[in-house]
């Protein structure tokens, strides 16, 4: 599972493997493994090394959090938000609104709620066939299910809202 994450404007190259518990960084290979401990708090390890991840907070593709006390602000972009940026779409938080959009044109293949449902920042709610690929669609913010603009079989323009979220908060 491939990663890029970017901290005070610098950008960092991640490749996950959970199986094997690796983690590629800039494509230097490292052990580790990452428990929660309870509370919300995480405990990572690398190598000799130990940090404690706390006060995790996710809105769309930024993560903030403390590591070992401090503060960290974070945008993360997964295999598909890199693979959008690469064909010149934009991707981010800019959805803060509560609107899914679709990200490019396609046809929806699934949508895995429905009007009124509680959802999560960063569970996937719509499947989107894209370019002979499937591409899961995320919610960009914890809320409510307000409306669903779109059915199943339907094809949709890129910007087109998908989901209506009513942000919780």
């Amino acid at each position: 599972m491939k990663f890029e994450t970017t901290i005070n404007e610098v950008s960092t190259s991640l490749s996950l493997d959970k199986e094997n518990g690796a983690i590629f960084v800039n494509d230097r290979n490292y052990n580790y493994d990452f428990e929660e401990i309870g509370d919300g708090r995480f405990l990572l390890r690398t190598g000799f090394k130990t940090y404690i991840l706390d006060n995790v907070s996710i809105n769309g593709t930024e993560v903030e959090f403390t590591l070992n006390g401090k503060w960290v602000k974070s945008e993360i972009k997964d295999e598909q938000a890199l693979l959008l940026s690469s064909l010149g779409f934009k991707v981010g938080s800019g959805n803060t609104q509560g609107n899914l959009k679709a990200p490019m044109p396609g046809k929806i293949l699934n949508i895995m709620t429905k009007t009124g449902e509680e959802i999560q920042a960063g569970s996937p709610v719509v499947v989107l066939e894209a370019m002979k690929m499937e591409n899961e669609l995320k919610a960009p913010v914890t809320g409510t299910v307000k409306n669903i603009n779109a059915e199943v079989g339907q094809s949709v323009e890129k910007n087109h809202v998908i989901l209506e979220i009513e942000p919780i908060g």
